[in-house]
C-alpha cells in the first residue's frame, strides 16, 4: 500500500475484519511573512533514528527539507529533536506563497522503507489565516492557569483542544480534563467580529508542560505550554495568557518539550476512552463502519436463508 503526504490513517480492527480509513492531512494556515512550528511525535522504537521534514504530495517522492542529521537548518526551516520526549519539531519562517505545499514528518529507516509519521498541508495566505493564535508559546506556573485564544473563521466544525503526544487527549464542548487538569472552552466573538475559542487550563501541574493544539475540522494550530514551578513571590492564582490580539500571526521560541502521556482521551463529561493518534476523528467514521457491519450481517443472513431454501 502506498501513501501520500495527505493521508493520515485510522485503523479499526476486529475478529471479523480490518478497516483502514483515510482521514486526509491536517491543514495549517499561516499569514504571508509569518512563521509556524509543527511538532511531530514518534514512537520509542524510532528514538535513535534520523527524522526529517519533507515537501511533496506523494511520500515516495517527498523531498527532504531538513533532517536531524544534516542539514538541520535552511534559510527557512529548522528542525530539533528531543529524544527524551519522543518529539521533533520543525519551524518554518518568513513564509511566502511558494511555501504553500504538502509536507510530511518522517523517520529514516536504514534497512527498509522510511516511516511517514504525519502529513500536513501548509497554506500561506496574504489575508487572515483560517485558524491562528497570537503566540505558539504560553507559560504558566504550577497551580495557576493559562488562557489560549484560538481565532477561527469556520463556524461549522466542532472545536477541539487536544494534547499531542504518543496519543491524543481531546476536550470538546464546554469542559473536560487533560491529565487531571481542568479545561474549559468558550466560544465568543470580539469587537472586530473575529470568532474566538478561549481555552482555559486551571490547576496546572508540571506534567502539563507539552504540545497542544486547537483543532477545527482538519485545521490545526499547535501551541506549546510550559509550566514552571512557583517562586516565593507567586501565588497559585497566577494566570499567564496569550497577548491581546495585535497580529494575525503565530510566533514560537522553542523551549521545553512535551511530556508523553498514556492512551486515553478526555471528554466533556470526564469519561475516558482508549485510543491511538486520531481518536477525535473516529466519531465521523463510526457511523460508516456501523453501516458496513450492518451490511455484512444482512449479507450473511441473506446467504443463510438462500441456502436454507
Amino acid at each position: 500500500m502506498s501513501f501520500s503526504c495527505c493521508e493520515n490513517l485510522l485503523e479499526f480492527q476486529s475478529n471479523v475484519f480490518s478497516v483502514v480509513v483515510s482521514t486526509g492531512a491536517y491543514r495549517v494556515s499561516v499569514k504571508t511573512g509569518g512563521s509556524i512550528t509543527i511538532p511531530c511525535p514518534y514512537h520509542q522504537e524510532y528514538k535513535t533514528h534520523v527524522k526529517y521534514w519533507c515537501k511533496g504530495y506523494y511520500f515516495s517522492s517527498c523531498s527532504p527539507v531538513v533532517r536531524t542529521y544534516l542539514p538541520k537548518s535552511t534559510a527557512k526551516a529548522l528542525i530539533s529533536d528531543d529524544i527524551n520526549q519522543l518529539t521533533f519539531t520543525v519551524t518554518m519562517t518568513d513564509l511566502g506563497s511558494e511555501d504553500s505545499e504538502w509536507y510530511c514528518c518522517a523517520v529514516e529507516i536504514n534497512v527498509g522503507a522510511d516511516v511517514r509519521i504525519e502529513g500536513f498541508h501548509l497554506s500561506v495566505t496574504p489575508g487572515t489565516p483560517e485558524l491562528y493564535v497570537n503566540q505558539q508559546e504560553v507559560t504558566g506556573v504550577e497551580g495557576g492557569s493559562v488562557i489560549v485564544n484560538c481565532y477561527y473563521s469556520d463556524t461549522r466544525n466542532r472545536k477541539w483542544w487536544c494534547r499531542i503526544g504518543g496519543s491524543v487527549y481531546c476536550v470538546w464542548g464546554n469542559s473536560g480534563t487533560i491529565d487531571g487538569t481542568s479545561v474549559t472552552l468558550q466560544q465568543t466573538t470580539d469587537a472586530t467580529r473575529r470568532n474566538i475559542l478561549t481555552v482555559t487550563m486551571s490547576g496546572l501541574k508540571m506534567e502539563n508542560t507539552g504540545w497542544y493544539r486547537c483543532e477545527l475540522g482538519d485545521l490545526i494550530m499547535p501551541v506549546h505550554i510550559t509550566v514552571r514551578r512557583q517562586t516565593t513571590t507567586q501565588s497559585t492564582t497566577t494566570m499567564t495568557t496569550t497577548q491581546a490580539p495585535t497580529t494575525e500571526q503565530s510566533s514560537f521560541s522553542p523551549t521545553a518539550e512535551p511530556v508523553q502521556t498514556d492512551n486515553t482521551v478526555q471528554g466533556p463529561e470526564g469519561g475516558k476512552v482508549k485510543d491511538n493518534m486520531r481518536w477525535g476523528r473516529t466519531f465521523f467514521y463510526l457511523p460508516k463502519i456501523g453501516n458496513a457491519v450492518l451490511f455484512l450481517l444482512c449479507t450473511i443472513i441473506a446467504v443463510v436463508k438462500f441456502r436454507a431454501n
